[in-house]
């Protein structure tokens, strides 16, 4: 199981890469709409190219997250798929809050929720696969 857990979530963060990295219309949309709505909070540039939050940071902290989880399938290196998967967590909840929380909603890109329905699976992989080494990260230490 964590061996398919982690091959879903490097998959899934690795292909979203293209868009984030190429300035892909879809992304743009996405992440001009955040900004936009960051603007009216007074934080306006947050999410633009040279935000905190821009597409370039997310997507390095995906890349990030696959490698260490996609690493961690190595028994000498396990460890890093429970920092890869809690990573990948953090990621997927911020982006499950804007989608509930901000006028970015659950279905930017009129795909019928599909990149919604995509956070929400790669946010329950990224909790599962965290449990699964929390688990095992008790066991070697009580044994």
């Amino acid at each position: 199981m964590p061996v398919l857990l982690s091959l879903y979530i490097a998959v899934i963060f690795l292909d979203s890469l293209r868009y984030k990295f190429t300035n892909h219309p879809k992304t743009e949309n996405i992440f001009g709409i955040l900004d936009s709505w960051a603007g009216t909070l007074g934080l306006s540039g947050l999410f633009s190219h040279s935000g905190v939050f821009s597409q370039y940071v997310i997507g390095s902290a995906e890349l990030l997250a696959a490698a260490l989880v996609l690493l961690g399938l190595l028994p000498v290196l396990r460890k890093l798929s429970l920092i890869g998967s809690g990573i990948a967590f953090v990621i997927m909840s911020g982006a499950l809050f804007f989608h509930l929380f901000t006028p970015l909603g659950i279905d930017p890109n009129h795909d019928g929720g599909g990149l919604f329905v995509a956070a929400v699976l790669l946010w329950c992989a990224s909790l599962v696969l965290v449990g699964i080494r929390l688990r095992e990260n008790t066991r070697s230490h009580n044994d």
